[in-house]
């Protein structure tokens, strides 16, 4: 699966055509510490791009989750909302939701080498 990375450390990755898993990068993970709870944007709510749309919290601090295409949220990942830590132990195979989202604005992603070198 190819990652795209915003600069708020959330990636994206399609699903199908039109559809996008969303959730944060190991970076984030790591600087978050132990993830104890997500509160993630709601089903049908619409999203901005680099809009803050949910809320995620460690055991360190609380960091925004900024959505990285503009759409709207289709799901929420059950799985990672019961068990938070899925998020620190698999950060890209744990997806916070998923958004119905057109191709404008990917643009304006990173692919993760490029996230990687910047962080």
């Amino acid at each position: 699966m190819k990652y795209l990375f915003s600069k708020e450390h959330t990636w994206a990755a399609q699903a199908e055509d039109g559809v996008w898993l969303v959730g944060i990068s190991e970076y984030a993970q790591n600087m978050l510490g132990d993830v104890v709870f997500i509160d993630p944007p709601k089903v049908g709510q619409a999203v901005e791009q680099f809009a803050v749309c949910g809320l995620i919290e460690s055991v360190k601090t609380g960091s925004d989750i900024y959505a990285p295409l503009t759409g709207t949220v289709l799901e929420v990942n059950d799985a990672a909302l019961a068990a938070p830590e899925k998020v620190n132990d698999h950060p890209y195979a744990t997806w916070i939701f998923k958004l119905e989202a057109n191709a404008t604005g990917v643009e304006a992603l990173l692919d993760q080498a490029t996230y990687e070198a910047q962080v």
